[in-house]
């Protein structure tokens, strides 16, 4: 199948990107990277009036340092991240993450900021962003606002933003050294059925002193798990941790039911994946207070 007729724009700065997207009210869809917004015109689930491509704006395409914390701009690519030699240990979970992503070739194009855009409740950049509390810059007709990365999404595949506004950057407001993501999926590049992201660190005593819990694939969006964070911070990473994780899940509301997986086996994945980003974090915690 091909897309619909659509005009096609180029803009040369991001003020006019924003001018065209709220010229069409709603009927323009913006092009980065493509690889979720291609498939969708071919497959006609999206017709837009207008396309306007993004792709090659200034100043858009950077990731680094800023304070504790990074920043990543709206044209960073997924093969950027994965190759990227300049990050702090705390960040390492960021080219893993990017690893994790589709095939070699939609790594190439498709974005970090892209993918928040297109709010899939199982993408792995979408976890990940929730996991570390991320911030996005958003920018419109009237400005630059500031969102934290939880109030953008709402719902699959839909976000809060209005027709005419840009997500610019994400920022990461600090480093997280034991944060670890795991997923299941059925086919190697594919998008995960369930995922699970842990973050904790340990105090010297070996007790939990902040513990960070999130699902992808169980919910419209990713959810962060604050009453499961809450009871494990203060204990000892130990076998009660497993009847703990088991209990939180269970208490989900019910995932969803489609052709890949019922709501039941959904919800036993998603538990068995949070244990397992868990351990990969808590040894990670573990290693790293080793070292210091």
């Amino acid at each position: 199948m091909k897309p619909v007729r659509f005009a096609y724009h180029q803009p040369t700065s991001v003020g006019e990107a924003i001018a065209l997207l709220g010229s069409y009210g709603g009927g323009a869809r913006a092009l980065a990277g493509g690889q979720s917004l291609i498939p969708q015109l071919n497959r006609r689930t999206v017709r837009p009036e207008a396309v306007v491509d993004i792709g090659r704006l200034p100043g858009l395409r950077h990731f680094g340092m800023e304070g504790e914390g990074m920043r990543i701009g709206a044209l960073t690519t997924h093969h950027d991240l994965e190759t990227a030699d300049r990050l702090p240990p705390g960040f390492a979970v960021v080219p893993e993450t990017a690893r994790l992503v589709g095939h070699p070739p939609v790594r190439s194009r498709g974005t970090l900021v892209g993918s928040l855009a297109h709010a899939d409740p199982r993408a792995e950049w979408c976890l990940l962003a929730v996991l570390l509390d991320a911030v996005v810059s958003v920018r419109g007709a009237d400005g630059t606002r500031s969102l934290p990365v939880r109030e953008l999404f709402a719902g699959g595949g839909c976000t809060v933003l209005a027709h005419d506004e840009l997500l610019t950057d994400v920022f990461l407001p600090r480093a997280e050294p034991s944060a670890a993501l795991v997923e299941t999926a059925f086919q190697e590049g594919a998008l995960p059925l369930v995922a699970a992201g842990a973050a904790v660190r340990l105090g010297p005593d070996g007790l939990a002193v902040s513990v960070r819990a999130a699902l992808a694939g169980t919910a419209d969006r990713p959810v962060r798990l604050p009453a499961l964070e809450r009871a494990l911070c203060g204990t000892r990473p130990d076998g009660t941790w497993q009847d703990m994780v088991g209990d939180a899940v269970a208490e989900l509301s019910d995932p969803p039911s489609d052709e890949l997986a019922s709501s039941s086996y959904r919800r036993r994945t998603a538990g068995a994946a949070l244990l397992s980003a868990f351990e990969r974090s808590v040894s990670r915690a573990v290693a790293a207070a080793a070292v210091s």
